[in-house]
């Protein structure tokens, strides 16, 4: 999501829910890139919840990368890349954006 007015030299927040506990994980970042997302996913998701069977993003360039998909791979992770104009593909996400929002 993003950007917003800065606070704490934020401009974005990337949030990532567990389908299954339905825990969301939400951090402010700075920018929107693919490091920050690699970085998440490596610090947030894999040490806490463990390695998923499959990420579900949107279509966007921090997501959509070699970096991203060759770190996907190393663990046998399935990439599914939701559909635009289609925020039912991603609707657990879609509730906690309104809810932060």
């Amino acid at each position: 999501m993003g950007p917003f007015s800065k606070s704490s030299n934020n401009a974005y927040i990337l949030v990532a829910v567990d389908y299954v506990s339905k825990c969301v994980e939400a951090i402010g970042t700075p920018t929107n890139d693919g490091h920050v997302v690699l970085k998440f996913i490596k610090k947030f998701i894999f040490t806490c919840y463990g390695t998923p069977r499959a990420v579900i993003s949107d279509g966007g360039k921090h997501f959509c990368n070699r970096q991203f998909d060759a770190l996907l791979k190393r663990f046998g992770v399935t990439h599914r890349i939701a559909t635009p104009y289609h925020p039912q593909t991603s609707g657990q996400v879609e509730v906690s954006n309104w809810e932060i929002k």
